[in-house]
């Protein structure tokens, strides 16, 4: 069994200044159901912080950058009716998943004033 890590802290008025000076930003990086979710909210701009810092969490824990927006597509964080942050991957990452047998994939998310941060841990089974 192998353990990743990958951690990611955004200062949520950058996030927030990006976002709005961009009009694709938004819709590049999250899913129709995270946008949808976040935007009925009172404070959107946090959680979407949240779920970025989430993505790039997930990012760092296969231990590689982005070179498109459309990755993050691919990774979908969502709620259980609890509050507990889920994770969905599909296309390129489900496939790197697989890849490099990685059974589970967890997240936490944490938001403060101004920062929200996330960790991602990945849990790979060694062949045999």
């Amino acid at each position: 069994m192998r353990l990743f890590q990958g951690l990611d802290i955004v200062y949520i008025p950058k996030f927030k200044d990006v976002a709005s000076r961009n009009a694709r930003f938004i819709v590049d990086i999250f899913t129709e159901k995270e946008r949808m979710t976040c935007m009925q909210l009172a404070r959107p701009y946090v959680s979407l912080a949240g779920r970025f810092a989430a993505k790039e969490a997930m990012l760092k824990a296969f231990g590689i950058g982005f070179t498109t927006t459309g990755i993050f597509q691919d990774i979908e964080v969502s709620n259980q009716p609890s509050g507990r942050p889920t994770l969905t991957l599909r296309g390129w990452i489900s496939t790197l998943m697989k890849r490099r047998s990685i059974k589970e994939a967890t997240v936490s998310i944490s938001h403060s004033a101004d920062y929200a941060a996330a960790t991602v841990i990945l849990l790979a089974i060694d062949r045999s």
